[in-house]
């Protein structure tokens, strides 16, 4: 299975903009620039959408862990922050944030799980910086 987006990027880096189109079009010229990835812009950029892609599949990836082991969650609530040092131009971490309803699990099975799912999503397989995890069950 392969999938595609295009970005299309005109101008210089600062003063320049670009727009994205994924193969399904949820995102078709959506638009993206210096501001909105370095600045307060309110355009999308490349670390929003990789945050978005990570959170994702994480909650994809813990919700088949936990159907696997019997349970099917009520809710899976995950955030996750891309951070970039912005001298280096580098990212740095992605931090999940989840909380979840999940009937009938205990603590320990639920972390256990949400660790496997956070060392395990392909995303998280993809990305080459730190993973952290903050995991509550409510």
């Amino acid at each position: 299975m392969k999938r595609t987006a295009h970005a299309l990027w005109k101008g210089s880096l600062k003063e320049g903009e670009g727009k994205i189109t994924t193969q399904s079009k949820v995102l078709n010229n959506s638009e993206y620039s210096f501001n909105s990835r370095f600045g307060d812009g309110k355009s999308t950029n490349p670390d929003e959408l990789l945050a978005a892609a990570h959170s994702g599949c994480f909650a994809m990836a813990l919700s088949s862990i936990l159907g696997e082991a019997g349970y099917t969650a009520d809710y899976l609530d995950v955030t996750a922050t891309i951070t970039m040092d912005v001298e280096k131009l580098d990212l740095t971490e992605s931090h999940l944030t989840l909380k979840a309803k999940i009937p009938n699990i205990g603590i320990d099975k639920f972390k256990e799980y949400a660790n496997t799912a956070k060392d395990n999503c392909p995303v998280s397989k993809a990305l080459s910086i730190n993973i952290t995890m903050d995991a509550q069950l409510e």
